[in-house]
């Protein structure tokens, strides 16, 4: 039986498969599941709010009961105006269960109507992070395995793979 509505926040900069694992994940637990793009004036994504909408939209088409939506303020505040009473959140390791306990606990005590839920991504998908995509491309890496192909093509116009010389 599923509950009846979430948000899953984030700044998916880019979307990743673990990402898309969650909201996979989420859209089987929940009736309504809007995955929140945030807008965080505190850091400079690699790709504007726009492009994290569209890339999002497209990966998440087949899934009826997934929306997305940017936000910018409080992410209990964006789930009320939703009608959601659950944030959810994934987490990969103990440093992010440490961060997003103390989130939870301080978006309960700004809206207690609201819950975190928190899942682990699948294990192929435990050590994926965004900012690791990013710089492993920017270093010439191959992150095709971590990231949807639409979002590749994307990111590799944007982060040129690095030409390796030879050392000697």
């Amino acid at each position: 039986m599923a509950l009846a509505a979430a948000v899953y926040p984030g700044t998916f900069d880019p979307l990743t498969n673990g990402h898309l694992d969650i909201i996979r994940r989420g859209a089987k637990l929940f009736d309504r599941l809007t995955v929140a793009v945030a807008v965080n004036l505190e850091k400079t994504p690699l790709f504007t709010k726009d492009e994290r909408l569209e890339m999002l939209k497209a990966e998440v088409e087949p899934l009826a009961n997934v929306a997305v939506e940017a936000f910018d303020g409080l992410i209990v505040e964006f789930a009320q105006k939703q009608g959601a009473r659950v944030i959810l959140r994934g987490i990969r390791t103990f440093s992010d269960f440490e961060y997003e306990f103390g989130m939870a606990l301080t978006n309960r005590k700004l809206a207690d109507d609201v819950e975190t839920v928190f899942i682990m991504p699948s294990v192929e998908w435990s050590y994926t992070s965004s900012r690791l995509v990013k710089e492993a491309a920017s270093m010439g890496a191959d992150v095709s395995h971590f990231i949807p192909p639409r979002v590749l093509t994307r990111l590799t116009e944007r982060i040129p793979r690095r030409q390796s010389f030879p050392t000697s």
